[in-house]
């Protein structure tokens, strides 16, 4: 029986990108190969807030239990390894029940599954398969995958994913690519992988979403958009503000949705924010 090692599970709407709306199931892998300490900061400054957190993390029993940061991950929890005992191991059937067991109806209707992180395709390609397989996830037709892109999907899981989308009916991917600018703290050499996402692409409907906050954020992300072009990308481009606090992402969001005008590109709420202040488990 595979395992998954999750940092959380629920049930929600989907708050960012192409369907945003959608009544959806969360599932929210741990472990990143990235730490966006830049977000919120002065450029070339990195966040110390999870760390800070990281050093009382006796005072947390559960991971809902966490703070919310203004600055860095919103998701820190999901990858920081302080908090690492906080996302419990499981087999692939008992997520399958507590998925089940959160949908309105305990049963696939119109909801869409999530699979997030974290980087969802960093470490648990293998166990997909199984968890996707289980009879109660039968009448699943939509996955996404929301990623930042820098991972190479493993043949044998690539393999499976087009059979999926291949089954009789209607069985919709998506993968939902988050690629990081230099606003995150991260290095382009690192965070930006056309090749890579151009084989999502083959595989199912693959959008760029850029986390941004100014115009020299924008000219960043045009720069690389055309990088993905020249690779062979055809998808759309979302341009969403950052902020993972209320307070930080009234700041930007008007700013960053006539950036995205301008320009001619889509632009992506965060309405887990502004519905839900972006609580754990929204």
């Amino acid at each position: 029986m595979s395992k998954i090692k999750v940092a959380e599970l629920f049930y929600s709407i989907q708050g960012e990108g192409r369907f945003m709306g959608v009544p959806s199931v969360f599932l929210r892998t741990y472990g990143c190969n990235f730490k966006c300490a830049g977000f919120g900061m002065p450029k070339g400054q990195c966040s110390s807030e999870a760390d800070n957190i990281a050093e009382r993390i006796n005072e947390f029993k559960f991971y809902h239990e966490l703070p919310l940061v203004s600055t860095g991950c919103d998701s820190y929890a999901s990858w920081h390894p302080k908090f690492k005992d906080l996302s419990a191991m499981y087999d692939t059937d008992v997520i399958v029940e507590a998925i089940i067991g959160s949908l309105p109806y305990k049963e696939w209707r119109d909801e869409h599954l999530v699979i997030t992180g974290g980087e969802p395709l960093l470490g648990w390609q293998r166990s997909y398969p199984e968890l996707l397989e289980q009879p109660k996830m039968k009448k699943l037709k939509d996955i996404t995958f929301e990623t930042n892109g820098t991972q190479k999907l493993q043949p044998d899981f690539k393999l499976y994913l087009y059979k999926w989308t291949h089954k009789k009916g209607y069985h919709n991917l998506t993968f939902s690519v988050s690629p990081k600018l230099s606003v995150s703290g991260e290095s382009r050499d690192e965070a930006i992988r056309p090749d890579i996402v151009r084989e999502y692409e083959d595989l199912g409907h693959t959008y760029l979403k850029f986390v941004v906050a100014t115009k020299d954020d924008v000219d960043e992300a045009l720069e690389v958009i055309e990088l993905y072009k020249k690779e062979g990308f055809g998808g759309h481009v979302y341009l969403m503000p950052v902020g993972g606090v209320e307070s930080v992402y009234t700041l930007n969001n008007r700013t960053v949705a006539e950036l995205a005008m301008k320009h001619g590109l889509r632009y992506s709420d965060r309405l887990q924010v502004p519905l839900f202040k972006n609580e754990w488990g929204t």
